[in-house]
Formats: structure tokens, sequence, C-alpha cells
């Protein structure tokens, strides 16, 4: 098995082509660049150096949201465009898993946290059983204060990872009343490397789509649709 991973959900781009049992080459980019400028060309360096060939892969994985929309529909769509010329089969990881994969085999509670702004964070909840991960909530926008409570009523050790951690940091470390840590940082936000790690039980479970078939899953609508459905709320009251 040979996976081509690509994750630009975040702040972060990142490529890695992976088997079931070695990181073959991964490459990260989290510097003032956008994912329409660096993927390809990250996607194409890593395929070079590892001297992998489209026909030498069995899938290509994606991050498949929530995150950023624009950095989500980049990856989408680079991911789609190179499944549909390839004629390979697509791995939709959702994006919260793959942070929590960053953590394989970390004992306690493992909670990724992106920024989704007005309050509220993309998170989930998470531990390993062995060297397999267990969505004990599986990811969802809420509240940061809800999700800190609910990791009060665990009472258990947690660690917290992801690029919203930097954001709401202080917040955590009020709110939290259990033990905590944070992840370091070179575990701290998204990696293709985990996401391909994943992505290898996806693809022996069955658990692929076609190019076609391949649509984000953005949790929640755009900042656009919103502020357009509270025009129409505001024009019908009127």
């Amino acid at each position: 098995m040979k996976i081509l991973a690509i994750d630009s959900s975040g702040l972060v781009a990142s490529v890695a082509i992976v088997t079931e049992d070695t990181v073959l080459g991964s490459y990260s980019v989290n510097f003032k660049k956008t994912h329409s400028q660096t993927l390809l060309p990250m996607v194409e360096e890593v395929m070079k150096m590892t001297e992998t060939e489209a026909e030498d892969l069995d899938a290509v994985a994606v991050t498949n949201g929530p995150g950023s929309y624009t950095g989500l529909r980049i990856g989408s769509s680079t991911a789609k465009g190179l499944a549909m010329v390839w004629n390979k089969p697509v791995i939709p990881v959702p994006t919260v898993d793959a942070l929590a994969a960053n953590l394989a085999g970390r004992t306690g509670i493992i909670c990724p946290i992106m920024d989704a702004r007005r309050g509220q964070v993309y998170t989930g909840i998470y531990r390993y059983e062995g060297n397999q991960l267990v969505a004990v909530k599986p990811q969802v926008c809420m509240l940061l204060s809800d999700v800190i409570a609910e990791i009060n009523a665990m009472g258990e050790v947690v660690t917290f990872l992801g690029d919203g951690v930097p954001v709401h940091k202080d917040t955590i470390a009020e709110l939290v009343k259990v033990p905590f840590t944070w992840a370091p940082m070179h575990l701290a936000v998204q990696n293709a490397a985990a996401l391909g790690w994943l992505a290898c039980g996806y693809f022996r479970e069955g658990k692929t789509v076609t190019a076609a078939e391949l649509v984000p899953d953005y949790l929640r609508q755009s900042q656009a649709e919103r502020e357009r459905e509270e025009r129409l709320e505001n024009h019908t009251t009127e």
C-alpha cells in the first residue's frame, strides 16, 4: 500500500507519501505562503524525492474538513484533480481526527482545537486504546467553554493541540480544572504523515470515494453564507 496524503485544512500545508509501516517522505510549510502557491509544488517534490510515480499509488488521502474554507477547497480540489487524472480513489479523513493521530499511543484524553471564530472551535475528544484512535466525542463545531466543561466532567488528564491553541491558550488554562498539557511543537499542528497513517486504516476498511464524490465537510456555513442569512432574516422581520 502506498498513499499520497495532503493536508491544507489550517495554517500548515503538508504533504506525505506513506506505506503501511513507513513514512517515505513528508514536506510541511508554515511560513507566509498561500496553499495555492505551495501545495502542488510540494506534491511534485515529495514524489520526485521518493521516486514515486502515479501508478505506484493506491490512493490519495486528504483532510476533508473542518478547517479553513479556502484551505479545504484548495486541498479538496488538488486531491480531486490528481485522483481524477491518475484514476485513483480518494480517502477523505476528518481534520480533527487527523490532528488527534499526531499523538498516537498517548494516554489520557486528546483534545484538538482549531479556531472557528465567534467564540467557537472545531474540536473533538479522543483517546487511544492501544494504537486504535477512539472518538469519545466526534469532531464538532462548538463553544470552547462547552467542550472544556465536558473535559472537566471526565476528570482525566488531557493534552491539547492544534493551531487554535495559541489563540485560546489563556482561556484553556483558566477554565480547565483537570491536569493538562500542551502537545510539543512538532506534534501540535497538521501533519500529512499522521494523516497518511490514519488513511492506511481507512483504506483497509474500504472507506474511499471517487474523485467526483469528494465533497469537503465544513461543519458549518461560511461567514458569507451566515451573513447572507442574517440579512434575509432582518429583511423578513422588517
